[in-house]
């Protein structure tokens, strides 16, 4: 007998509809299956078989073979053991002809023939959606994920049985068979200040110490969307500010969380029962981290770093200690705001629009230039700053120099701003931006390219001759030029501003990286 189930299969974070075909014929015993398939996918054979004995569904002695169409697509993942599973009792007999049409199975098996948790699961409701598929059967701990997809009615499983139970029942008995989950969305958005459930308190801007210029710096980052560089000894409060951006950026919108979630369901870092990722990412990889990990890849490509930070903070802490090699992978990604991923198996593309925040030591001790605790030698101070290479630096507009925090400013314990009154000023600056760049390809102030950035940072006569001031007495590159106007652009929005004044100009002009360590 023949049968046929519908599934998907991941490309990057999209999807595709696959059909598992499933024949049952007289012949020696087998069990084979076809179609491009990866390790993980083989050895859904083993797992359907001995889940399938052990809830008391024997196999026949006969001839089954099993194809994961289009074939001549790779295939990965466990999430095709419920639907071959389905095929099998279909093919069997077990389940009428057309009972599970229309539907789209999703799932692992356990040995016990328990449901388990899949990757990738919404992205392959979405292509299901689009495609005109109104019903799909995944496990209960995927079921809101796949729920938050409108148009589609997403029931729970917990047990192999309890979906022969369903496809084999009477139409009036199925609606209470499987239960059929639902999300309200827009209600996910309403929980908290940053649509949070259960974080406890979020890092808070108020708990940070003095350092009044990193602080302006973030503002600076996150309402024009600029990536940033922080320079400090150690204990200055580098990690501590990066930690609370993600705070001070206005929440996700709908569109966002969609496509963040997307990626986090590929790599499989969904918690069970979560509907969708409502707060910006923070990650902050290790600097032992490989290109790889931190790119994207592996034999059978994953998302990397870059793309699990996708629409939010991506912190490199101690900076000069990445490999070289991967931290110049990172040029393509930021201006692309996506990384392609080629295999001979195929290309794959995930996005990497993150704002990029790095911390780093002034010399490999971290004292410099505290010459009673510093004894680096500029020979030794110049390699550490040297691993990192001008292309990066070239990506980063805002570079800020921090100082020890002092004591009187310990002991005093006053509390700055906190992270909800910056945020609201980021805020009026993005929306700022949204009606300036209106009809283009740019989002924020940070995007400018060097091309058009007249026609967004227009100088007065003054402001004219204040550049031209900076430029020779600071000895600015080209590139620092720009960046400076970008910046400056930010800083007015952050004041009101419709042109940029002198202080903008001369403000921004601090935040680039110091002559004293990379030469400008």
């Amino acid at each position: 007998m023949y049968s046929r189930i519908l599934s998907g299969a991941l490309h990057g974070v999209s999807a595709y509809l696959v059909s598992i075909e499933v024949d049952i014929a007289n012949g020696l015993p087998a069990f084979l299956m076809v179609g491009s398939l990866s390790t993980e996918v083989r050895e859904s054979r083993e797992r359907v078989t001995v889940a399938l004995k052990n809830v008391g569904l024997n196999l026949p002695p006969k001839r089954i073979t099993v194809n994961l169409s289009p074939a001549d697509r790779k295939k990965d993942g466990t999430a095709f053991d419920l639907p071959i599973a389905v095929g099998v009792l279909e093919a069997m007999g077990m389940i009428p002809g057309g009972g599970a049409e229309e539907t789209l199975f999703l799932g692992e098996l356990g040995l016990d023939g328990e449901l388990k948790k899949a990757k990738g699961v919404l992205p392959v409701i979405q292509a299901a959606a689009e495609a005109g598929i109104r019903q799909c059967i995944v496990p209960r701990s995927n079921a809101r994920e796949a729920a938050v997809v409108p148009g589609m009615t997403v029931r729970e499983a917990g047990n192999i049985l309890d979906i022969l139970q369903y496809l084999t029942a009477g139409a009036e008995e199925r609606r209470h068979i499987l239960k059929v989950v639902s999300v309200d969305r827009e209600g996910l958005f309403g929980t908290g200040e940053h649509g949070r459930r259960g974080q406890g308190h979020p890092p808070d801007f108020s708990e940070v110490t003095g350092q009044e210029c990193a602080r302006r710096a973030a503002e600076i980052a996150a309402a024009g969307f600029h990536h940033l560089l922080m320079v400090g000894p150690p204990g200055a409060g580098k990690s501590m500010i990066a930690k609370r951006i993600p705070g001070i950026l206005p929440p996700l919108t709908l569109e966002e969380s969609l496509e963040v979630t997307s990626v986090v369901s590929v790599a499989g870092l969904m918690e069970e029962g979560q509907a969708l990722v409502t707060q910006r990412p923070f990650r902050s990889p290790h600097h032992t981290i490989s290109q790889a990990a931190l790119i994207g890849g592996s034999v059978v490509p994953r998302p990397g770093m870059i793309s699990l930070a996708h629409r939010g903070v991506l912190f490199l802490d101690e900076l000069p200690e990445f490999q070289r090699v991967a931290l110049d992978a990172l040029r393509q990604p930021i201006e692309d705001r996506s990384v392609n991923i080629a295999r001979v198996s195929g290309n794959v593309t995930y996005p990497s629009d993150f704002m990029l925040v790095c911390a780093m030591n002034p010399c490999p001790c971290g004292y410099y230039p505290d010459t009673n605790r510093c004894k680096c030698s500029r020979t030794q101070i110049g390699k550490y700053m040297g691993k990192v290479s001008g292309p990066i630096l070239d990506r980063i507009d805002l570079c800020v120099e921090l100082q020890s925090v002092d004591y009187s400013s310990l002991k005093m314990g006053k509390k700055g701003e906190s992270s909800g009154d910056i945020r609201r000023r980021v805020e009026r600056a993005r929306q700022v931006q949204k009606q300036r760049f209106q009809g283009t390809a740019y989002r924020f102030n940070g995007d400018i390219e060097a091309a058009v950035i007249d026609r967004y940072c227009i100088l007065g006569g003054e402001e004219q001759r204040c550049m031209e001031r900076l430029y020779t007495s600071l000895q600015l590159s080209a590139r620092a030029y720009h960046r400076i106007l970008r910046v400056a652009r930010t800083i007015a929005d952050l004041d009101g501003a419709e042109q940029i004044r002198t202080e903008h100009l001369m403000e921004a002009a601090f935040y680039r990286p110091s002559l004293e360590y990379w030469g400008g």
